[in-house]
């Protein structure tokens, strides 16, 4: 269905504003100035960059995990032209290796070296080898036909992550306000963006993946004896946590250490101020008990909060004996489905590193 919004005013009797209008170089100069318009865990590395093809792309960004995000704006074109020329300006935006995209970003920034900014900005050493591995497509437009939404839907279906931003503006007295609505939900297209890529493909095995941040954050322990995991920090992290569903068995790998835990999920995504754990036999707010952090000074931010998913642990192990292998899958995502080899090699390996899982399932 095509996107469209009313905002009202709240009173007595409520009054609607009226829809206005903004150029679309104001929008993109609104995303430049504040990239948490499209996402809170973007950064903006490229504009107007010449593909070779006899135009210019809009927008060019990154993710934490390295992925790029193509942004093109409508411009007066319909949106089947937009749609189709994002898809065309893609082409060249796969072939782009991390030197290209270091000078893009240097001529994007006056100067500025992405790898010291890329860690300023995600505290993260970006991986050139990874960088540019996965892509998605976002296309702005002030609204979407019918077609163009089936044309979308089809490409998502087939796995070629693409997406699109909706925006109105409305006038309130003497300001203007920005609404925006996601055709697709961006964690599926995140989600989407981390399974395709370069790389050869298989039928994905129903396992999940999930990366949990061991560290000032959260506490690995704490997950295992109130069994959770969590993600917070911003929507990107967190939003893909949506992606499982009750009884779904994940692999749980700790950066920076390797996998430490198989378990099944026993409920969905609660945020911290509503997440209970049982501890003597009743129920208590997690956050009465947990004495990590987990992103305490957000709770009152939707977008920022940790959230949570209970988990049944099948098996575990310590920090100290996390299974850790040359050739093991991994990926910065919070949460993915792999359909790359490596990730059937992991979990045959996993299998044998933890022995005991399945015996904990049969009992169950």
């Amino acid at each position: 269905m095509p996107v469209h919004h009313s905002v009202w005013r709240v009173g007595q009797p409520p009054t609607r504003l009226v829809e206005a209008k903004l150029s679309e170089q104001s929008l993109e100069d609104m995303i430049v100035a504040a990239p948490e318009i499209l996402s809170d865990e973007w950064m903006i590395i490229g504009r107007q960059e010449h593909t070779g093809f006899g135009g210019r792309i809009d927008l060019l960004a990154v993710a934490p995990d390295g992925s790029l995000i193509l942004i093109e704006l409508k411009r007066g074109r319909t949106p089947r032209e937009v749609v189709a020329q994002a898809i065309d300006y893609a082409a060249w935006l796969e072939n782009l290796d991390s030197d290209e995209i270091t000078r893009i970003y240097s001529r994007y920034s006056v100067g500025k070296d992405l790898s010291a900014e890329f860690r300023a900005r995600f505290n993260v050493t970006l991986d050139e080898e990874t960088l540019n591995e996965h892509h998605q497509i976002v296309v702005v437009a002030e609204s979407l036909d019918a077609s163009s939404e089936r044309i979308v839907s089809y490409l998502n279906k087939r796995d070629i992550p693409i997406n699109v931003l909706c925006f109105q503006v409305f006038s309130h007295e003497s300001d203007q306000l920005l609404s925006r609505a996601w055709l697709i939900d961006p964690a599926e297209t995140q989600l989407s963006a981390s399974t395709s890529g370069r790389a050869a493909k298989e039928p994905w095995n129903g396992e999940y993946y999930v990366s949990f941040g061991h560290g000032s954050s959260r506490s690995w322990d704490e997950a295992v004896r109130y069994g959770f995991v969590s993600a917070g920090g911003g929507s990107w992290y967190s939003n893909t946590l949506n992606l499982l569903s009750v009884g779904d068995r994940i692999w749980v790998k700790a950066p920076g250490h390797g996998f430490v835990g198989v378990g099944r999920v026993k409920g969905p995504r609660e945020d911290a101020a509503t997440f209970k754990i049982e501890v003597d036999g009743r129920e208590r707010s997690a956050m009465d008990v947990l004495q990590a952090d987990y992103h305490r000074a957000f709770i009152e931010d939707a977008d920022r909060t940790e959230y949570f998913i209970p988990v049944k642990w099948l098996e575990t192990v310590s920090l100290e004996n996390a299974i850790s292998e040359i050739g093991l899958f991994g990926n910065q995502n919070t949460v993915c489905a792999p359909k790359t080899p490596k990730w059937r090699h992991t979990i045959e390996r996993l299998r044998q590193a933890f022995p005991s899982f399945d015996a904990a399932e049969q009992t169950d």
